[in-house]
């Protein structure tokens, strides 16, 4: 199994650190992440892990642009074991001056204390993931929090000097209607957020609400009720300054999110912790890896000093252009036109799917509705 070579920094642009804390109070239904309801010791013996990851890292001294705590539930982790990682990470990727430090949260994890910590800490962007703001839709949904404590989160992140702050929702949900969708909206709306991501439900294999599809225990809202609810995003979103910059991802002027753009750009990332995925190039040559996935796997390894990569690949030229072709659609400023065959363009102009002019392609709004199906006419798979 393919290894990274020590690099020299000299050589590594800064680049986005993700750091994956794979642990959660409870499995939510609809969670197809590399998540564990899991307690005690292992929580311990990974995040040492996780520190031991990044002090051995071969990149060490490649500066870090946005360091990004995702999960799982990061903030299920002690705020001394949130900072250990966090100190590790900038040992060895020293960050650049304004480097985006996010944490995700769920409301149910946090309290003032916590955050007033992290910020002390250095971190000061905080995606909290509130899904919903009724307590039916949590319920189904399988999470732990209430809608009431979101909004205590949001004013004890702000009070301890969160001032960029994102709202995680969730639309399409079980049983929704449209009417449940805006008053979501109006709440979500009403605390004022630096930044949302409203995003469809999906419902993905080995999950529990994959099953309960299949035996059509979901009331799922039906295409026409998703777009008009995706449609009232867009205009409410507008209306209060929140500025579409991706299909799913709205922010005031400067608060989008630093480190998904280097994602969408198709920028190399470091990964560390279960189940990671980093992407890094090297003399020209992109490779991926992700870690070993289940926890107590990725700390036997990390402890006897062997491989911690479940998989590795090289990337071909051919194969990161595609990467970006279909990453770089979903940002509202397209791609350039050099990424794609001009001979493939008037199909999807005449669809009304997107524009284009000398030098960028660009989704049109209805062509936001088909974006998967846009890239692959462009890219010709």
């Amino acid at each position: 199994m393919c290894q990274l070579q020590t690099a020299d920094p000299q050589l590594i642009t800064p680049l986005a650190v993700y750091i994956h804390t794979p642990f959660c109070p409870s499995k939510c239904g609809y969670c197809d992440f590399n998540s564990y309801a899991m307690d005690g010791p292992i929580v311990e013996r990974t995040v040492a892990g996780i520190v031991a990851e990044i002090l051995r890292s071969p990149l060490r001294g490649a500066p870090a642009k946005t360091i990004f705590f995702g999960g799982g539930t990061p903030t299920f982790l002690s705020s001394s074991q949130l900072i250990r990682i966090l100190d590790a990470v900038r040992e060895v990727h020293p960050p650049i001056d304004g480097c985006e430090i996010t944490s995700e949260a769920n409301p149910g994890t946090v309290d003032a204390e916590k955050f007033e910590v992290m910020v002390a800490a250095g971190f000061n962007r905080l995606s909290l993931g509130a899904q919903s703001f009724l307590d039916d839709d949590l319920i189904r949904l399988d999470r732990i929090h209430k809608a009431s404590e979101i909004e205590r989160a949001v004013q004890a992140a702000r009070s301890a000097g969160f001032d960029n702050l994102n709202l995680d929702m969730m639309f399409a949900l079980p049983s929704q209607s449209r009417i449940g969708w805006d008053r979501n909206l109006d709440k979500a709306l009403s605390l004022q957020p630096d930044h949302l991501s409203l995003y469809c439900l999906t419902i993905e294999p080995n999950t529990a609400f994959y099953k309960k599809n299949l035996r059509g225990e979901l009331d799922l809202p039906d295409d026409e009720i998703q777009r008009e609810m995706y449609e009232e995003c867009l205009r409410r979103t507008q209306e209060v300054g929140l500025m579409q910059y991706e299909i799913s991802n709205f922010a005031k002027p400067g608060r989008e999110c630093r480190h998904n753009l280097c994602y969408w750009y198709g920028e190399d990332y470091a990964g560390y912790g279960p189940g990671a995925v980093g992407c890094i190039t090297l003399d020209g040559v992109s490779r991926r890896y992700t870690n070993l996935k289940h926890p107590d796997r990725y700390c036997e390894a990390v402890e006897n000093g062997q491989p911690i990569f479940f998989e590795s690949e090289d990337l071909s030229p051919e194969t990161r252009k595609i990467e970006k072709v279909m990453l770089g659609l979903r940002l509202n400023e397209g791609i350039s036109i050099t990424e794609v065959d001009d001979a493939r363009l008037p199909k999807l102009l005449n669809l009304g799917w997107i524009v284009a002019d000398h030098d960028r392609v660009q989704l049109s709004s209805e062509g936001r509705h088909f974006c998967s199906e846009v890239a692959l006419e462009l890219i010709d798979l």
